[in-house]
């Protein structure tokens, strides 16, 4: 493997204008395919295949022709002035004039009012009305969205609170572009604070940029194909421009290494790629296994984004290995120290020896220290870290999954407000009702049928009221409301489900028709069950496959073994901190949290799939390092050393940069976002500074050459990638005359 990516960064930094162009022509020819491609089609309304809820609401779409379930609707709510009635003349007159005003609208299905659906609270303070649309709320026209708040606006000054909830004017807090850029500069500055040099800082920049643009761009112009979105690709542009710059990060740390141990900037391109490029492909393929694993959860979506987040990988990787060379090429002294360039210039006759001038190969730095301190008291060292991370975890065993909704949203916002003002007005569970699907075609009488349903239903402990059941034309299938006593991410609320999920099997037998729960609420209870049954073996997949491969990197039975307990223990650590803060509530009111409940059913999966590749990304980085030194003849204490002493720094670096990025997201407003960057920030905290320059050099102290030991029958069996490099020397003797020999002194780390 070194070898042959000795030669690929050794070519490319030779044709290094036809790399850049070929580059350019890629990333031109798919932007262009991205502009005239037709986009995705919203068609597969199927989140999660499998599951009862998904079941009951496609049933609903077959039996009940022309009813667009995912149509944009508004929930508009009233409150009346203190000591009035919404049943007032005046408030009620507006409240008539703004439903037909509503009702105006082109894109407007239908509009409900509250008293003609007697949605008025018992204390008449409080009504509200529906509209629901023909399309949905991504596609409504700013037309019709002006239009319904200035019915709102009209309202409010006729003297009534008015608040909207639901989705067609719901407000966006996303993680836009800010978000993102912030941690863009962030990186920036940790990059040139880094390499002391703006080259060398702007070069991984460049590179991850191409990277993500070519990614992107591939994305949008396959979209029609493959049903992929703008939603899809988030994923693959966050972890593109995290990977792309950690890649070409040590390739461009390796080549100062090499100028500096006197290599001219051909060999020392190459041997970079050769040696941390070897790093580089290894990493990335553990990102892809815990990307590309995201299919075993079985969710379409989830699997579209792993594949896609999975290829900008890919691209990272290819990017390091041909882009970065290349660039060096063009520029091979400009991402050199300050020091460095001005002592080549002072040197005569030997420029390059005079570019590593007062750098001794074995010099000490923070690392060194660092890894000395470490390796004097490994045993103190590994039992604070465990216990440290250990005692994180415990929250995690309280772990509560949801889907978060208006009420995760901060009272700012008008769907908060509305979500408040119903549940106060009608009850907490009027916010997230249930709908029974009664399916009669086996029952002799299903009008009968749909009634033993309804009044079972009605009788089930915790169901404030049922709505009659509404049959479809057919007269074979009905559907019935029913609304719960405790809100939508209330524990009984899920209770109430199973129960009334339970009387299934008896009405079946006494009345022939079956029934399902569906509804927002019954969907985010299934969905978040059947993501916390899928952790488990999501985790068996990646972890397995991502042995075998540390196996085959470092051949050793016990480094995979250690780099998995480690992940294990930092991602845990950081569940239990989300659980803390976003559950518990502890320190919520630091980041902003507003409401604290569930955790976002897709977190976890998020957080064990994200924090598994850039923990391997670390843990391969910073030991191939150390197996380098071993291979080439270092005791494991001094192999130890010598791996903090080149990789310390870049890998401190990388973790530093990721932690700004996704911190940049916890100060987002929406509850969701704030979740995955504070989870995503602490797992790389614990994972880089705890388990990876910590627990790891306490493992490998204490198990000393034992580290590598590889049973003899299986360092036969498995392949031998040489990630170490030591097949180069053979490389240097047989490469073409017109390459300088390779300093002695090179061919051991």
């Amino acid at each position: 493997m070194a070898t042959f990516l000795y030669r690929v960064g050794r070519t490319a930094f030779r044709r290094r204008w036809l790399v850049v162009l070929l580059w350019a022509a890629l990333l031109g020819a798919l932007g262009a395919g991205a502009a005239t491609a037709p986009g995705a089609s919203d068609d597969d309304t199927s989140f999660m295949p499998g599951i009862e809820a998904q079941r009951a609401f496609d049933l609903i779409g077959e039996r009940f022709p022309g009813t667009d379930a995912n149509g944009a609707g508004a929930r508009i709510v009233f409150i009346a002035p203190d000591g009035e009635k919404v049943t007032d003349t005046g408030p009620r007159a507006a409240i008539d004039e703004l439903v037909e005003e509503a009702g105006a609208g082109r894109q407007v299905a239908a509009v409900t009012g509250p008293f003609q659906a007697d949605a008025v609270s018992q204390d008449g303070s409080t009504a509200y009305a529906t509209v629901s649309f023909k399309v949905k709320a991504a596609d409504l026209t700013d037309a019709d969205k002006a239009a319904l708040e200035r019915s709102v606006d009209e309202a409010r000054d006729a003297g009534l609170t008015v608040e909207v909830g639901g989705d067609a004017l719901a407000s966006s807090v996303g993680a836009g572009g800010a978000a993102e850029g912030i941690g863009f500069a962030l990186a920036a500055v940790v990059l040139l604070i880094t390499f002391g040099s703006l080259a060398a800082a702007g070069l991984p920049l460049l590179t991850a940029l191409t990277g993500v643009g070519v990614t992107m761009c591939g994305i949008f112009a396959l979209a029609g194909v493959f049903g992929l979105t703008a939603t899809t690709g988030t994923l693959a542009s966050m972890l593109g421009i995290a990977v792309g710059i950690d890649y070409a990060l040590f390739v461009v740390s390796r080549y100062r290494e090499e100028r500096a141990a006197g290599l001219d900037a051909r060999e020392a391109a190459a041997l970079a790629t050769g040696t941390a490029g070897s790093a580089v492909v290894f990493a990335g393929l553990t990102v892809v296994i815990a990307l590309a694993g995201l299919s075993v959860v079985n969710v379409p979506m989830l699997t579209k984004m792993g594949l896609c987040a999975a290829g900008a990988v890919v691209v990272a990787v290819l990017v390091a290995l041909t882009l970065v060379p290349a660039l060096l090429g063009l520029w091979p002294d400009a991402v050199l120290p300050r020091r460095s360039r001005k002592a080549k210039k002072a040197g005569a006759g030997h420029p390059e020896r005079a570019a590593g001038a007062g750098r001794p190969e074995r010099a000490d730095n923070a690392g060194t220290r660092w890894a000395r301190f470490v390796l004097r008291r490994p045993v103190a060292v590994l039992l604070v870290c465990v216990a440290g991370l250990g005692a994180l975890a415990l929250p995690a065993t309280q772990l509560e999954m949801g889907m978060p909704g208006a009420e995760s949203k901060p009272v700012t916002t008008t769907e908060r407000r509305a979500y408040d003002a119903l549940a106060e007005g009608f009850g907490a569970g009027f916010n997230g009702p249930l709908t029974i699907v009664v399916d009669a075609k086996g029952a002799d009488d299903p009008e009968a049928a749909a009634t033993a349903v309804t009044e079972r239903i009605k009788d089930t402990e915790g169901v404030v009221s049922v709505s009659p059941a509404r049959f479809n034309e057919a007269g074979d299938t009905a559907l019935v409301s029913a609304v719960p006593s405790t809100g939508p991410t209330d524990e009984r609320t899920k209770d109430l489900v199973q129960a009334i999920r339970a009387e299934r099997a008896a009405l079946e037998t006494d009345t022939g028709a079956t029934f399902e729960v569906t509804g927002s609420t019954a969907m985010n209870i299934d969905v978040a069950s059947a993501l916390q049954d899928a952790l488990v073996p999501y985790l068996t997949v990646i972890v397995g496959l991502a042995l075998v491969l540390l196996l085959v990197v470092f051949r050793s039975v016990l480094v995979p073994v250690k780099a998995a307990f480690g992940f294990l223990l930092s991602v845990l650590a950081a569940l239990g901190s989300v659980v803390a803060v976003f559950q518990w509530g502890w320190g919520a009111d630091l980041i902003g949290v507003e409401q604290t409940g569930p955790i976002m059913s897709l977190m976890p999966i998020f957080l064990v799939g994200i924090v598994f590749g850039l923990a391997m990304d670390y843990e391969v980085f910073l030991v191939s390092r150390m197996r380098e030194a071993h291979a080439h003849g270092d005791r494991p204490g001094d192999a130890i050393v010598a791996g903090f002493r080149h990789s310390a720094r870049v890998v401190t670096a990388a973790a530093v940069i990721m932690i700004a990025v996704f911190s940049g997201f916890v100060g987002e407003g929406e509850s969701m976002i704030k979740t995955i960057g504070f989870g995503l920030a602490v797992a790389v905290l614990f994972d880089a500074f705890v388990v990876r320059m910590a627990l790891v050099p306490a493992v490998l102290a204490l198990l000393g050459a034992k580290a590598w030991w590889l049973p003899r029958w299986l360092d036969r069996l498995l392949p031998d990638v040489d990630i170490e490099g030591t097949g180069l020397a053979a490389a240097g003797s047989s490469a073409s005359d017109e390459r300088e020999p390779r300093p002695q002194e090179t061919a051991r780390v």
